[in-house]
């Protein structure tokens, strides 16, 4: 992929300054080891083997995220409000406490809006209450799955939005969410621009699917395929434990198969992983059941795990969601089907057990090390939006801290490789057969 030092480029609102609260604490860090805010971090990190020091590519670079010495915001005069959006993740409230206490006891922010259900709790006029947020109020949320703030899908106008931040006089906006809600933070970052409104908007990158490009992962992902190794290893009980028993598995996944892919690894459990990237035969020789059929013969249980995206041929489904996305039909129901119809055709005995565990994969709390990666997104997020920054996210790149233009993030859905080491190394766990 291609990109340019301008794609790269980070909106400002304006010059900073202010002097930081916490700028003397900077100071006293050892700086011997330490990496300039003024460095950037390399697109790619991989170098042509005949490169040398002097040849080396000049490739585009990230903007590094951290404390800044100086700010554009004066932190007395910060009115702060979060929104999350879409579907439930882990990590939701570690993520809200975070920017809370980061708010509060780095910078001084006593005024931090909570705005409930999503996108809706802009607008005024579906009378959603305004939560009032300080460390007390945040102090256990994040023990909790789920968001104290509460989620909705679906945009709403930016005109409007704008007015009622204005009204309550909140300049800087934090948007927790996926795809749909960063198109929707860009919007109304366009908008305030476009009023002259200084209103800096920053990203927290939120999906289960691990879909957003240049996140190497999304908060919540790991507790989530933690989660989903449960039903699988449950689902490989009762397979062995049923004559020519068969556990079927559905995970979240509407574009990207990642959750399945790990899982799969993760268990070592999975004999097909399903994934909407890598299409599959159903029927025929050589298809899905054909090999399911032969896997049954040769050891008399079987279990799939497939991504809720996947073989969408093989569904009927019409129709968008409130986000504008395209309605899927449900693969899970539909492939148990399918697989007794073909055994009950070839007069063979297949004892399919289905499970479904999606929504209790999306809304158990995070787990240590995830919550973890939540407070440092919300710290880093803090940080950016202080400093002026904004129509950006917070991400993790090559295993440093980055800001990213919520353009770019937003510009192409990441996606299992088909070609690529990890899926490779389902089929090596798996030893099914590389459709595709």
């Amino acid at each position: 992929m291609s990109i340019t030092p301008e794609e790269l480029a980070i909106h400002t609102l304006g010059p900073c300054r202010f002097a930081s609260p916490i700028a003397g604490a900077l100071d006293r860090r050892d700086r011997s080891r330490a990496v300039s805010l003024d460095h950037r971090m390399r697109f790619d990190d991989m170098i042509p083997a005949d490169a040398t020091p002097a040849s080396a590519p000049d490739t585009p670079g990230f903007e590094l995220a951290g404390a800044r010495r100086e700010l554009y915001f004066d932190p007395t005069h910060v009115r702060a409000g979060i929104v999350t959006c879409g579907g439930l993740c882990p990590g939701l409230n570690d993520v809200i406490r975070g920017l809370v206490m980061v708010l509060w006891h780095r910078y001084g922010v006593r005024h931090v809006d909570g705005f409930r259900y999503g996108y809706a709790g802009l607008n005024p006029g579906l009378n959603h209450e305004v939560v009032e947020l300080n460390p007390r109020v945040v102090g256990r949320i994040h023990q909790h799955g789920g968001t104290i703030l509460g989620t909705s899908r679906g945009p709403q106008d930016p005109a409007v939005m704008i007015d009622h931040l204005v009204e309550r006089g909140v300049n800087i906006l934090f948007t927790i969410g996926g795809d749909g809600t960063l198109r929707g933070a860009a919007a109304l970052s366009a908008e305030a621009r476009r009023r002259g409104i200084d209103l800096a908007v920053v990203g927290v990158p939120k999906t289960i699917d691990n879909d957003i490009s240049f996140v190497e992962a999304s908060f919540g992902f790991q507790t989530a395929v933690a989660a989903a190794t449960h039903a699988i290893t449950g689902a490989h009980t009762e397979a062995v434990a049923a004559r020519r028993g068969v556990g079927l598995v559905k995970l979240m996944g509407r574009h990207s198969g990642f959750i399945a892919a790990y899982a799969a690894l993760a268990t070592n459990d999975a004999n097909f992983v399903l994934i909407p990237e890598v299409a599959f035969p159903l029927e025929g020789e050589g298809g899905f059941l054909d090999a399911l059929e032969q896997r049954l013969d040769r050891r008399d249980h079987a279990v799939v795990v497939v991504a809720e995206g996947a073989g969408q041929e093989f569904c009927d489904a019409q129709g968008t969601d409130k986000s504008g996305n395209k309605r899927l039909g449900d693969i899970g129901p539909v492939l148990r089907q399918r697989i007794e119809t073909h055994f009950r055709g070839l007069d063979q005995p297949a004892n399919v057990k289905y499970i479904d565990p999606s929504y209790i994969i999306r809304s158990v709390p995070a787990t240590p090390a995830d919550s973890v990666y939540c407070f440092r997104l919300a710290a880093y997020a803090v940080h950016a939006a202080m400093s002026g920054r904004t129509e950006m996210i917070v991400s993790r790149w090559h295993g440093r801290f980055i800001h990213v233009p919520i353009p770019l993030a937003v510009s192409e859905r990441q996606r299992v490789d088909p070609l690529g080491e990890m899926w490779m190394s389902v089929l090596d766990a798996t030893g099914q057969p590389a459709w595709g």
